[in-house]
């Protein structure tokens, strides 16, 4: 790796550290695991597996608010202190930038997962809670790459924020679309329905499924095979990576 995208990615995770990226993860994550507590003790039978479910469903929801936030938040106060224009003025090319900054993020991804599998580790086999913090840090990483993307082609944080919202529940409720699309109760013989359904078949091939990473089903049922993981390992870095290659192509697009 390039000393100076390494230097990018080693400043933006003490940048991270910083702003109490940290601290304000640990307290979501003590928040969430006080709540489920509350769970086990209300839950008349199979308390654990309640527990286990609703820890896990909240911080996966929770890490990648954070991350999306995060990144959006980061790179636009960059710009806004013109520490951008201090890096252009030292002849840094801007895909050095890009994947400075993608590396950082990926390291705190990583970092957010580890900690948000931790307390799973004492309430569901830990095979399992080591597959769903792997899953968990892939897809933390295709929503902190896409954030990278939509914050250096979109001019709005807001419109950046809401396109990986869209993206995100796209993402989580495209298979439940497509089975309905699939067996629709009125007729079939639309126009309007061949459209819907070509549609949802090819927005599947250009967005992830996100329905099956990261499952709390892995915790309170059975593990999930290993080569699913590799599956989702396979690809989240291709969506990664694709995710930097066009956030590269805009950035190059941009004048400052």
């Amino acid at each position: 790796m390039d000393s100076r995208i390494a230097t990018i990615a080693r400043y933006t995770l003490l940048e991270a550290l910083r702003t109490r990226l940290a601290v304000l993860v640990l307290v979501m994550l003590v928040v969430l695991l006080a709540a489920s507590y509350f769970v086990l003790s209300i839950s008349i039978i199979e308390g654990t597996r309640f527990q286990a479910g609703f820890y896990a469903a909240g911080a996966r929801f929770a890490c990648v608010f954070t991350i999306g936030l995060y990144v959006l938040v980061s790179v636009t106060r960059e710009f806004d202190d013109k520490g951008f224009d201090v890096l252009l003025a030292l002849d840094l090319p801007r895909s050095h930038y890009v994947l400075g900054k993608l590396g950082g993020f990926l390291g705190i991804v990583s970092l957010i997962a580890l900690a948000a599998a931790l307390p799973l580790a004492l309430v569901a086999p830990p095979v399992a809670a080591l597959q769903w913090m792997l899953s968990l840090a892939f897809e933390l990483a295709v929503v902190g790459a896409l954030a990278l993307f939509c914050v250096l082609t979109f001019s709005q944080v807001t419109l950046a924020a809401s396109f990986i919202l869209a993206f995100y529940v796209l993402a989580r409720s495209l298979t439940a679309i497509r089975l309905m699309s699939a067996t629709p109760i009125a007729s079939t013989d639309t126009l309007v329905y061949e459209m819907a359904r070509l549609l949802t078949d090819g927005l599947a091939l250009v967005i992830p499924a996100f329905d099956g990473w990261t499952r709390t089903a892995w915790l309170v049922n059975e593990a999930a095979p290993w080569p699913s993981l590799l599956q989702i390992a396979g690809e989240g870095a291709l969506y990664v990576a694709l995710l930097a290659a066009a956030a590269m192509f805009d950035f190059y697009r941009k004048n400052f």
